[in-house]
């Protein structure tokens, strides 16, 4: 590569790194500043630190139950993802036909499709799950599924078949084939799977904000959108709920990042 490419290719990274960090600098220094020096949104250092901003926050119960709302949630979504699209992947792979493939490529037609958010509701109140727990739960599982299954189906292309014709001559059933031998092989797929469903159900805002209305069922990204409204003259405290909020995130994909890069290439290449 010539020496002209090389600087121009820095030169635009550089850019494009700026445009990510300089907010996120302002943010983090807006979170410690008072109301009158976080309302001008600039990069200085503040004249004196106003950590109480994130005590503030916290004492907030609503902020409290959003981060409550949203663990349990996401934890009850991934468990259901995990083990939903394992199962679908095994089957997929182990009995390959034209009735796996179609299933398979309906699955698909999920990362495409937009979510229809006027039917998904009339559904949940027929069924008598709108505006609760279960409902937001099954909407998060059903709209990360498809995803899950693709990257999961690539990996278990690598997981040899004669594992399960060794198991199934031992006597094992397919029950216990999946659980005890299949499913911990894929601990590197599922554990990406699992980091990125959780960054789509902490983010997301259109399912709560459509499909509940009980501000106490809430989750964090509602109890933000709130506390913007009611707080937008203090932008010192807002900034610092918006580093509460991105911070679990942060250190999730800090410690567990090689487990993404691994899973998502492994599904890549073997399958």
């Amino acid at each position: 590569m010539k020496t002209w490419t090389k600087i121009l290719l820095y030169t635009l990274c550089t850019a494009f790194a700026l445009i990510v960090v300089l907010p996120f600098l302002m943010m983090i220094l807006g979170s410690v500043k008072n109301a009158r020096e976080s309302a001008l949104f600039g990069l200085d250092l503040p004249t004196e630190y106003a950590w109480d901003n994130y005590g503030k926050v916290l004492s907030k119960a609503s902020v409290i139950r959003g981060f409550l709302n949203t663990i349990f949630i996401s934890l009850a979504t991934v468990i259901l993802t995990d083990i939903a699209a394992a199962m679908a992947a095994f089957v997929i792979q182990r009995r390959p036909g034209r009735a796996s493939r179609v299933s398979y490529y309906l699955l698909l037609v999920g990362l495409v499709m937009p979510v229809s958010i006027i039917p998904t509701i009339k559904l949940m109140m027929s069924l008598g799950i709108h505006n609760s727990y279960s409902g937001l739960i099954l909407y998060f599982t059903a709209v990360n599924l498809s995803f899950a299954v693709f990257l999961i189906a690539g990996f278990m292309g690598s997981v040899p078949k004669e594992l399960d014709e060794a198991a199934i001559v031992e006597g094992s059933s397919y029950t216990r084939l999946f659980f005890k031998i299949i499913l911990p092989l894929l601990k590197t797929v599922i554990v990406t799977n699992t980091i990125i469903t959780v960054l789509a159900v902490w983010d997301d805002f259109f399912g709560p904000f459509y499909l509940v209305s009980n501000s106490k069922k809430w989750t964090i990204v509602m109890s933000m959108y709130t506390f913007v409204s009611q707080y937008q003259t203090n932008w010192g405290l807002v900034f610092a709920f918006m580093m509460l909020m991105i911070l679990p995130m942060l250190l999730m994909y800090f410690f567990l990042q090689r487990f993404i890069i691994e899973g998502i290439t492994a599904g890549s290449v073997k399958g």
